[in-house]
């Protein structure tokens, strides 16, 4: 993978970023919540970039395992590290959207306990991989991570959380304005992904 020297990763997120904040400024109201659900479609749309990082990473890590491919070990580790990234950066967000939405902050709720159990465990899994630098631990590792993460989701009990209620939304608008954020979003978990990739390419170079 070729990174050029010139390019500022950090100002062309920070301007993605920039462009979810507008975009996700007028989104479509909803007739329960109103305006103040655009900040479910924000925390919606960062729950699946985190997710679809996470499953990317683990998708790459069962390539660079089964080819002995190093390169597909460094993707599972760029984006293991993004999908923890979103995933933990999405707690504030819940906490912002309970509080807008609910008028409180429901911290005994089990999807939000289980999310701050796996941004805990996540990131002492990330530091421990950075430590030891084992590229086939990194992916098998990611790989793990994902599964039981997937498994933990499928069985923790929602209580705020409605099984896609902006999918199965009536409303078309509702769903390509969310499709569209999430689109959005992806763009910049590819960002801060193709960072991490860059910068430890660099970090090998100077070795």
């Amino acid at each position: 993978m070729k990174c050029k020297q010139w390019s500022s990763p950090l100002l062309w997120l920070s301007f993605t970023i920039l462009g979810i904040a507008l975009f996700a400024s007028f989104g479509p109201a909803e007739k329960s919540l109103g305006s103040n659900v655009r900040l479910v479609y924000l925390h919606g749309a960062w729950v699946w970039a985190a997710l679809i990082a996470l499953a990317a990473a683990a998708g790459s890590g069962l390539v660079g395992l089964l080819t002995r491919l190093n390169t597909w070990h460094a993707w599972s580790h760029a984006l293991g590290k993004t999908g923890l990234f979103f995933w933990v950066t999405y707690l504030p967000i819940s906490l912002w959207a309970m509080q807008t939405n609910w008028n409180g902050l429901f911290l005994s709720e089990p999807r939000w306990r289980m999310a701050v159990i796996f941004s805990i465990t996540g990131l002492l899994l990330q530091i421990g991989l950075s430590l030891i630098r084992r590229p086939t631990w990194t992916s098998l590792a990611n790989l793990i991570f994902f599964g039981v993460l997937v498994f933990v989701l499928q069985s923790t009990d929602q209580v705020l959380h409605p099984p896609s209620p902006i999918l199965t939304s009536e409303s078309l608008n509702i769903q390509i304005y969310f499709i569209c954020l999430v689109a959005l979003t992806l763009m910049a978990a590819w960002q801060v992904a193709r960072s991490w990739r860059c910068w430890e390419q660099r970090a090998l170079e100077t070795r």
